[in-house]
């Protein structure tokens, strides 16, 4: 990372880390579409959550690191993944139509993703905008808000207050 002006860049390489993620009820979307842009996805190294990461590999045969399922943590740590900058991009087809016992979780993962500024898709449409676009097969600079001035003052004015 670089800071410049209050940005730091984050340069994504050819090959983008991308999470795979879909609720219960897409499960089968996902498996769908990844079936179609296998030839695609097998360029990237590909993550996802428990079973669905599971899934695509049992039933695609693609490679796909798996955490932990999406309720007991795993889409916490893909979070944390995306703020480590080890992941660049992301996939989650979710259900907005049913309620989620981990909506908080899912919440905080999209709050992350805009926050450090990696592409996702939501749906397949969007999923297949974002994989057809030429930035998939370059490098591409990512800039993120520097937010360390801002610890920074805060620690600064909290000791003060001590």
């Amino acid at each position: 990372m670089v800071s410049k002006k209050g940005f730091k860049t984050i340069k994504m390489g050819k090959q983008k880390r991308i999470a795979l993620i879909a609720h219960d009820n897409r499960k089968k979307d996902m498996i769908q579409w990844v079936e179609i842009n296998k030839d695609k996805l097998n360029k990237h190294f590909l993550c996802g959550t428990g079973t669905t990461a599971t899934l695509i590999s049992e039933t695609i045969n693609l490679p796909v690191k798996a955490f932990k399922s999406g309720p007991l943590g795993g889409d916490q740590q893909i979070g944390s993944r995306i703020a480590e900058g080890d992941i660049d991009f992301m996939i989650f087809f979710w259900d907005p139509l049913e309620a989620q016992p981990h909506d908080p979780d899912v919440k905080a993962l999209l709050r992350i993703a805009v926050l450090y500024d990696i592409p996702v898709a939501n749906n397949q449409s969007t999923a297949d905008f974002l994989l057809s676009s030429p930035f998939m097969e370059e490098e591409y600079i990512r800039k993120l808000v520097d937010f360390s001035k801002d610890m920074a003052d805060r620690t600064q004015d909290l000791k003060m207050d001590l």
